[in-house]
C-alpha cells in the first residue's frame, strides 16, 4: 500500500509537470494557431496519459534504484583504497550504459552517410567511459572543474574551426546534439548518484562541488569525438527524411513502440543490474533483502522509461512535426512567442530534471531551492527554443550563439561561487532528455523543412539540443550572480543595523 501511495504521488506531480504542455497546444488548436484532426487529438491525449504515468513510475523507481545503486558503487569501491578499481569501474559503467542509450541510435541514424553507425556509436561510447575516467581523476586530484571543462571547450571549438575551413560545416549542429542524447534519463540519474558516493569519501566537505561535472563531462566528450569523425570524413552528408506520418490506429502504433522499447530500454537496466551485482558479490556484499528492494525499484522504472518512450515516439514526435509546418503560417514574433512557452513547459516534463534538483538541493543543503532551479531551467530553455525558431526562420550558423555562449559562462563563472557553475554544467545534459530530441527537435525540422525546405534541415533544423544544454549554464550562473549579490547586500545591511544598535548603546552610556 505504501508503494501504490507513493506511486499515486509521483503520477499527482508528474500531472502538473505535463498538463500545461498538452493544455498549451490544445489552446493552440481551439484559437487555430494549429491544425490537428479529431484523430491527432486522441492520440495525443492518450500518448500524454501514458507520458504522466511513465514519468511518475520511472521518477520512483530512479529513487528507490538508480540512485541507491550509483551511491553505493561509487562510495563502496572508493572505500576499497583501489583508484585502479574505481576507474576501471567507472569506464565500463559509462562505456556499457552509452552503448544501449536508445537517442543516440538515432543520431547514428541520420549520419550514417558520413561514417558507420557501428563505428559512431562505439567511438562515443569509449568517449563517455574515458570523460568519466576523467571526472574521477578531478575528485581524486582535487583538479578545478572549470580549468578541466574550458580546456576542452578550447579543443572543441579548435575542431570547429578546422571543419569550416574543410567546408563541412553543415554537421556541426548536429556534433554539438550529441552531447545530449548521450546523457539521457538512465544515464542521468546513476552518473549523478556515482560522483555523490566517490565524493562523499574523497572530498572534503566544504567542497559541494565535488559531486557534479559527470553530466558535464559524458556531454563535451561525444561532441569532440563526432567533430573529430567529421574531419576525418570523406563522404558527403545528405539529411534524409523521416516518415513522420501517425499510424492510423494508435494503440496497435504504441504496442509496437512499448515491445521496441522493452529490448532497448531493457538492456540499459539490465547492463547496469548485472555489472552492480558482479561489484556488490566481489567488493559491497550488500544484503539479499536490500538487493531485491533495488531490483524492484529499477523494474518500476524500466516499466515506466518504457510507457514515456512508446508514448513519445509513437505519437509526440509526429505532432511535434505537424506543429512545426502548421507554425510556418503564423507571423514569426507569434512562433517566437510559442517557442519561448513551449520550451519553459517541456523542461519541466523532462523525467531527469526532478532528480537533478532535488541532489541540488540536498547537496547544497537548501542554499539552491528546488523552485529556484526549475525557474532558471525553464526561463533558459524556454529562450533556446525561441532561438532554435530565430535560427530556422532567418538562417544564420549556430555558432553566433554557441560561441559567444560559452565564452559568457566561462567570464561568469569567476564571479560565483564554484557550486553554482558546476550545477550549471550538470543542468545542460539533464535538460536535453529524450523530451526535448523527440518533440521539440521534430518542430524544429517541421518549421525548417516548410521555410526553407529538405536541403537545410541539417544546417538550421538541428542544433536545438545543443543550445537546450547551453541555455541551463546560463541560466544557473546568472541565478549564481543574483544570489552573490543578494547576499552582500543582505551583508550590508545587517552590518548597518549592527552599526546602529552600537551608537544608540554608546549614546545611552553617555547619557
Amino acid at each position: 500500500m505504501r508503494i501504490i501511495k507513493n506511486i499515486l504521488n509521483e503520477i499527482k506531480k508528474s500531472s502538473f509537470s505535463v498538463l500545461p504542455i498538452y493544455a498549451l497546444i490544445m489552446f493552440l488548436v481551439l484559437v487555430r494557431a494549429v491544425n490537428l484532426t479529431n484523430y491527432e487529438i486522441f492520440s495525443f491525449s492518450m500518448a500524454t496519459i501514458f507520458i504522466i504515468l511513465g514519468i511518475a513510475l520511472f521518477n520512483y523507481g530512479a529513487d528507490n534504484a538508480m540512485t541507491p545503486i550509483g551511491r553505493k558503487i561509487g562510495k563502496g569501491l572508493t572505500k576499497q583504497g583501489k583508484v585502479w578499481l574505481l576507474l576501471l569501474a567507472v569506464f565500463v559503467f559509462g562505456f556499457l550504459i552509452t552503448l544501449s542509450e536508445p537517442d543516440l541510435t538515432v543520431l547514428a541514424t541520420q549520419t550514417k552517410s558520413v561514417f558507420s553507425s557501428p563505428l559512431l556509436i562505439a567511438a562515443i561510447s569509449i568517449s563517455v567511459g574515458f570523460f568519466m575516467l576523467l571526472a574521477i581523476l578531478k575528485i581524486v586530484k582535487k583538479i578545478n572543474l572549470i580549468r578541466l571543462l574550458s580546456l576542452f571547450y578550447m579543443i572543441a571549438f579548435a575542431l570547429v574551426a578546422l571543419i569550416v575551413l574543410n567546408n563541412k560545416g553543415d554537421l556541426i549542429a548536429m556534433a554539438f546534439d550529441s552531447g545530449g542524447v548521450t546523457t539521457g534519463p538512465m544515464t542521468v540519474p546513476f552518473l549523478m548518484a556515482l560522483g555523490a558516493g566517490v565524493s562523499s569519501v574523497l572530498a572534503q566537505k566544504s567542497e559541494k562541488d565535488a559531486s557534479f561535472g559527470f553530466i558535464a563531462f559524458s556531454s563535451i566528450g561525444p561532441v569532440i569525438v563526432v567533430l573529430l569523425l567529421t574531419l576525418m570524413s570523406n563522404g558527403t552528408m545528405a539529411y534524409e527524411m523521416s516518415d513522420y506520418t501517425l499510424s492510423d490506429n494508435f494503440f496497435l502504433s504504441y504496442l509496437f513502440y512499448f515491445t521496441e522499447k522493452l529490448g532497448s530500454v531493457g538492456l540499459s537496466i539490465g547492463l547496469i543490474f548485472v555489472t552492480f551485482i558482479v561489484v556488490d558479490i566481489f567488493f559491497l556484499k550488500s544484503p539479499i533483502k536490500q538487493i531485491f528492494i533495488l531490483l524492484r525499484g529499477l523494474i518500476i522504472a524500466y516499466i515506466g522509461l518504457v510507457l514515456f518512450l512508446a508514448a513519445v515516439d509513437a505519437t509526440y514526435i509526429g505532432i511535434g512535426y505537424k506543429i512545426g509546418t502548421e507554425l510556418a503560417n503564423l507571423p514569426e514574433f507569434v512562433i517566437i512567442i510559442i517557442a519561448l512557452v513551449i520550451g519553459a513547459l517541456t523542461v519541466l516534463a523532462e523525467p531527469a530534471i526532478k532528480i537533478l534538483v532535488t541532489q541540488v538541493e540536498e547537496t547544497t543543503n537548501g542554499l539552491v531551492k528546488k523552485r529556484s532551479m526549475l525557474i532558471a531551467l525553464a526561463a533558459g530553455v524556454g529562450i533556446s527554443i525561441a532561438l532554435t525558431m530565430l535560427r530556422v526562420i532567418f538562417k544564420f550558423s549556430i555558432l553566433y550563439i554557441i560561441i559567444p555562449g560559452y565564452i559568457l559562462c566561462f567570464v561568469l563563472s569567476f564571479f560565483i561561487p564554484k557550486i553554482y557553475t558546476a550545477i550549471a554544467f550538470d543542468a545542460g545534459g539533464v535538460a536535453s532528455g529524450p523530451l526535448t530530441s523527440s518533440f521539440i527537435l521534430p518542430i524544429a525540422i517541421g518549421l525548417c523543412f516548410a521555410l526553407n525546405g529538405a536541403d537545410y534541415i541539417l544546417t538550421y533544423g538541428f542544433g536545438v539540443v545543443s543550445l537546450v544544454a547551453l541555455s541551463p549554464l546560463l541560466s544557473i550562473e546568472i541565478l549564481g550572480v543574483i544570489s552573490v549579490f543578494s547576499y552582500r547586500i543582505k551583508t550590508k545591511y545587517a552590518v548597518q543595523q549592527v552599526l546602529k544598535e552600537n551608537d544608540k548603546i554608546i549614546i545611552s552610556f553617555d547619557d
